[in-house]
């Protein structure tokens, strides 16, 4: 992806510019839940009018934990931005270079760095990837927070927040080798023919030799196995029932 990209390009900068003073957390986070916060010394210059009224934005899924919980409420500052596939999509970018980078992982790791140096070091990645303000508040928060660690999960969680929000459900297809694609389109056509209308089916393919062959769907709250290796144990347990001939 082009913004994964200038990640990897911007890496060997901010690795040089660690050292920064950091904004204050409570205006930070206050920014992300609230893209028109005013900071406290400008408030003065508005204090005859009146605070705009934001649309109630409720989460399509209930999300639990700390992992949870950051995903709604960057689902939440996205939606009222009117930028949720542009944040999701810098999300899942900034994941990708975390992968593709060691020494960008291990800073995303790294509890030793201080607060203000990882806030300075995120801040200048996302003016150089060009990222939303809601992106780069919500990356500031997890920097001064502690929990960059955590921004895998973070995604994972707030993509199944964006899946459901546009109707999508994600069925996940393991096999040994990939799928040709006639049979991908025929299994997703079946799937969808289940769901009806309303809803979209987001395949994923996985790859697992130790299955043997065949495959295994999992949608939604169902699991359907059909691989070789469940249906050997199935056999082995058949063969192994005593054998009843008075019947």
């Amino acid at each position: 992806m082009a913004m994964a990209a200038r990640f990897r390009s911007t890496i060997p900068r901010f690795a040089k510019n660690l050292i920064s003073d950091s904004d204050q957390p409570s205006i930070v986070q206050r920014s992300l839940l609230c893209p028109n916060f005013i900071h406290p010394q400008q408030s003065r210059n508005f204090s005859s009018a009146s605070p705009p009224k934001e649309p109630k934005v409720k989460v399509p899924v209930a999300m639990f934990g700390g992992s949870g919980n950051y995903a709604s409420a960057l689902y939440i500052a996205a939606v009222k931005a009117k930028a949720l596939d542009k944040v999701e999509s810098e999300l899942l970018d900034l994941v990708a270079a975390t992968q593709k980078s060691p020494t960008f992982s291990q800073f995303m790791k790294d509890l030793a760095v201080p607060a203000d140096t990882r806030v300075k070091a995120v801040t200048e990645i996302c003016d150089q990837a060009k990222f939303s303000e809601v992106t780069k508040n919500f990356l500031v928060v997890l920097a001064d927070n502690g929990r960059l660690r955590h921004v895998d999960t973070i995604a994972k969680r707030f993509s199944d927040l964006t899946m459901a929000h546009r109707g999508e459900i994600k069925a996940i297809v393991t096999t040994v080798i990939p799928l040709p694609a006639e049979e991908e389109k025929e299994l997703k056509d079946t799937l969808q023919e289940i769901l009806g209308k309303g809803k979209k089916v987001k395949l994923e393919q996985k790859i697992d030799p130790s299955i043997l062959g065949g495959l295994v769907v999992e949608f939604g709250q169902k699991v359907f196995d059909m691989s070789i290796k469940t249906r050997a144990k199935q056999m082995e347990r058949f063969l192994r029932d005593p054998v009843n001939f008075d019947v």
